[in-house]
């Protein structure tokens, strides 16, 4: 019985089917057509005036596919990016970084011996103390010449004086943090590490070495005092020095002389000198140097005129003009020398004030 697609009687005996089956293997499909380089006219065309019975078809046109030419780009700007990471980036492979250690902070009140000398005229007390030859500001800091490390270039050295000049601008010369009313211009150059340290300070100060806020900036209480000159006079230098392959030590020691009347007080009233003197160490690895932050390794402040007996930690409480403290601490201690060194209070020398 023949196929569905037999006739009746079946294949006749040396009819196509065997022909069929002989070439069956050979498969002229759709795309082996297309692909021919040569194709016969038409019979209309053929009727024409065309001599030759075939023609030559154009080659094909075989692109990429789409799919393709997105792999090809999306490679070829990944390959881009990585060569401009690798040139841009100028402080090498990123390392296991070292943790970050707690600031320690010493703050020492000075106690006057007398009455605090004070005028009407700001510019008459300074021209009459040791600070007369200071700088006004942020040019009484300059930042010295500097060389590189054996690991680090003179430009990362650079970087690592210029932010922790930063740091002593804006926690020593800010009004509004010398005030108490802003924090945030000293916070954002601290090394994210050591902010919950930092915050803690300022939430719940406390006299432990660790937590003073006044071991972060010069904090002046704003009902006690206000600035009377806003030109602070200063004094003092910044060092770099490696410490490791893989940190900057910057070391800044600076004496800073604010000119103060009573808050509430005229224009008029008697203004005194306050001296604040800071010994700041700060480290800067190399994601320090990138993102311009710091960590304080220790403080040591001197400031006075101030009482032994007040708490230094919240905010400094400056004696003004004509009060005096109720006892003192050690033997004079001048902020204006650099070798002055004192125990938890001392007194204030008297040729740390000015002459009135």
């Amino acid at each position: 019985m023949g196929g569905p697609g037999d006739p009746p009687e079946g294949t006749p005996e040396g009819g196509p089917g065997g022909a069929e089956d002989e070439y069956r293997s050979v498969v002229f499909d759709e795309s082996f057509v297309r692909a021919a380089r040569l194709q016969e006219f038409s019979a209309e065309e053929r009727m024409a005036d065309h001599a030759p019975a075939v023609r030559r078809r154009p080659p094909l046109h075989r692109g990429l596919t789409r799919q393709a030419l997105v792999l090809v780009l999306l490679i070829a700007v990944a390959f881009a990016t990585a060569i401009y990471m690798g040139v841009r980036h100028p402080y090498g492979s990123p390392q296991t970084r070292r943790a970050v250690e707690s600031l320690r902070m010493t703050v020492i009140p000075l106690a006057p011996q007398g009455k605090v000398p004070g005028t009407t005229d700001p510019e008459r007390l300074y021209a009459r103390s040791p600070a007369a030859p200071y700088e006004t500001g942020a040019e009484g800091i300059p930042l010295p010449a500097s060389r590189g490390t054996a690991h680090f270039s003179d430009s990362q050295v650079v970087t690592a004086l210029t932010t922790a000049k930063d740091y002593v601008v804006r926690s020593s010369l800010y009004p509004e943090v010398l005030s108490g009313r802003e924090v945030s211009p000293a916070r954002a150059l601290i090394d994210s590490d050591q902010l919950d340290q930092f915050d803690q300070s300022f939430d719940h100060p406390a006299a432990d070495g660790r937590h003073a806020a006044t071991g972060w900036v010069v904090r002046i209480d704003p009902a006690r005092a206000r600035l009377a000159d806003g030109r602070i006079r200063v004094f003092g230098s910044l060092h770099a020095a490696e410490a490791d392959s893989a940190t900057l030590e910057v070391t800044a020691d600076h004496t800073f002389v604010y000119a103060l009347r009573p808050t509430g007080a005229a224009a008029g009233a008697p203004a005194s000198l306050f001296t604040v003197r800071r010994e700041v160490t700060f480290r800067l690895d190399r994601d320090d140097l990138r993102t311009h932050q710091v960590q304080l390794v220790t403080s040591y402040v001197q400031a006075g005129p101030l009482a032994c007996a007040e708490d230094a930690s919240a905010y400094l409480r400056p004696l003004l003009a004509g009060q005096t403290a109720r006892s003192g601490g050690p033997a004079g201690t001048n902020p204006y020398e650099t070798d002055s060194a004192t125990a938890l209070c001392g007194t204030l020398a008297t040729g740390a004030q000015p002459k009135v």
